[in-house]
């Protein structure tokens, strides 16, 4: 069975397509198996067992002051400096209250307010988002945003508690182990061994493990690069992998040669591991 899944990029489609009954309209499946394009070179393909991609977190932060004109600060509780403040005291979780042998990324991705540069806004609105590896480690960091929040809302004075709004979520996709070495052994078979290799927890996040937790059957699920194989090669000798255009880049335009062919082939044979059987 083909899932042609809308809105993975707002956390959305696997879920709504579960809540639209796909569990009592078609058959249970023995595997479920996706991919994901991603930077490497083309015609490679990047996998493991375990965890494989992060979770994702991202909410907005309305923080609450009291506006005044600029010539008379001390008539205002300014939400500018308390989200500025904020901002500078959240970098601190993942340095000093995330161990070096974990994992965690927070990214301050939005800091609004005011419209005048001589009036003290009400308000100043910060949206964030948290990638991690580990439910402990995620619990642990989240906690740590609203404590930090609330706290430095309270040393300002701020006149009512922050408000935050859930924007998206994606839990921990997390591969089978058995139905991973399966899936690898038929890869391997059909493209060699140099072009399927193991690969780290990937940062970005998914939705796709929805559909093996709830359905509760194994899910395998891997990347295949779509970065011209030539260009990748020289930025690896160079040492400049990181300033390659990455997903959501503007500039990240994969290459459709091999790109497609190896998508297509990967979860045939994929699927094949199991229909073969």
């Amino acid at each position: 069975m083909a899932v042609f899944q809308p809105a993975e990029e707002t956390a959305q489609g696997a879920q709504e397509m579960i809540d639209d009954g796909l569990f009592h309209r078609f058959p249970k499946p023995d595997v479920v198996l996706g991919q994901h394009v991603m930077v490497g070179p083309a015609g490679a393909i990047g996998g493991r067992a375990g965890v494989v991609t992060s979770a994702g977190d991202s909410f907005q932060v309305k923080l609450f002051g009291r506006g005044a004109h600029g010539s008379m600060p001390q008539a205002s509780v300014d939400p500018v400096v308390m989200a500025a403040s904020t901002v500078l005291r959240l970098q601190t979780i993942v340095a000093r209250e995330v161990a070096p042998t974990e994992a965690a990324v927070l990214t301050v991705g939005a800091l609004q307010a005011g419209t005048k540069e001589n009036v003290i806004p009400d308000e100043a609105v910060i949206k964030l988002n948290v990638r991690s590896f580990d439910q402990d480690v995620r619990k642990r960091v989240l906690d740590a945003i609203t404590r930090i929040v609330n706290a430095e809302a309270a040393a300002s004075g701020a006149p009512r508690p922050p408000e935050f709004t859930t924007l998206d979520r994606y839990d921990l996709v997390t591969n089978d182990p058995d139905a991973t070495a399966r899936v690898g052994e038929a890869l391997r078979a059909h493209f060699g061994s140099d072009r399927v290799v193991a690969i780290p927890p990937v940062s970005a996040s998914e939705d796709f493990g929805s559909f093996g937790t709830e359905w509760h059957v194994p899910s395998v699920f891997w990347t295949v690069g779509g970065t011209d194989p030539d260009l990748y090669a020289r930025a690896e000798a160079e040492g400049r992998l990181t300033e390659l255009p990455t997903n959501h880049n503007p500039r990240f335009a994969p290459v459709l040669h091999p790109t497609l062919e190896t998508g297509v082939e990967a979860l045939v044979t994929g699927a094949c591991a199991w229909l073969a059987a």
